[in-house]
């Protein structure tokens, strides 16, 4: 008396969902491929940053100043990159002030290869101001 019901996928999932449920997969796939070239750019980058490294003396003296230096150019290349090169928020994310960090970007001549478009606030627009 009663009637089996056929709950397969056929009946379950419509033409509308179907196309959903493709979009989604799309833009999962999206997001992984976003997330593996930021950290393959990052892996560039540190790469970049080794091959810079100056060999030390041979009597192996290490100079304070320098080190410090070095390793300040080193962050603030990696936090701009972290950054998008967006000037404000790496500023914000160092603790620093905007215009102490674009004083340190002129001192120390930092440059930052950008893998998007320029937009406001990125390094390009501001070294081509200056």
């Amino acid at each position: 008396m009663s009637t089996a019901m056929n709950w397969g996928s056929e009946g379950v999932i419509s033409p509308r969902g179907a196309q959903t449920s493709l979009l989604l997969r799309e833009a999962a796939l999206e997001n992984r491929l976003a997330a593996l070239r930021e950290v393959a750019l990052s892996l560039l980058s540190e790469v970049e940053s080794l091959r810079r490294v100056q060999p030390q003396v041979a009597d192996h003296s290490l100079r304070l100043y320098d080190e410090v230096q070095q390793f300040e150019i080193d962050l603030i290349r990696i936090t701009l990159e972290r950054a998008n090169g967006n000037q404000t928020r790496a500023a914000r994310l160092l603790g620093i002030k905007l215009t102490t960090l674009n004083t340190k970007i002129k001192r120390y001549k930092i440059s930052f290869a950008r893998h998007e478009t320029g937009g406001e606030g990125d390094i390009e627009s501001h070294q081509n101001a200056a």
